[in-house]
């Protein structure tokens, strides 16, 4: 699989997996098992190069990071955590600009 296929369909998948725990149709632990499917299939890969490709990619990485970091459950208690995942989600959908403060870098072995 290509890193590119590879991350646009991560994308679709996160921004379904995000929608719903913030809508709360999904419990997070099923985001956080996505996470960490997504990143063993991702270590699988064996990419060596830490730069994403184009903003979508960017994008993806940061939400990857935050979410791993703060956990999905912080989508419920944090509501400034809460907006920035928002505003990565409207960026993927076409009807928001580049999130502030993104950084987004592929993990690599």
């Amino acid at each position: 699989m290509i890193i590119e296929q590879f991350i646009n369909e991560r994308v679709v998948q996160m921004i379904a997996y995000v929608s719903a725990v913030i809508n709360q149709t999904l419990h997070y632990t099923e985001l956080d098992k996505f996470i960490v499917d997504t990143m063993e299939e991702w270590a699988s890969l064996h990419v060596t190069d830490e730069t994403p490709s184009n903003a979508q990619e960017r994008v993806f990485w940061h939400l990857m990071h935050e979410v791993s970091l703060h956990g999905a459950q912080a989508l419920h208690q944090n509501l400034f955590f809460k907006s920035e995942m928002n505003t990565c989600l409207e960026f993927f959908n076409g009807i928001g600009s580049y999130p502030i403060d993104c950084i987004g870098w592929r993990p690599i072995a």
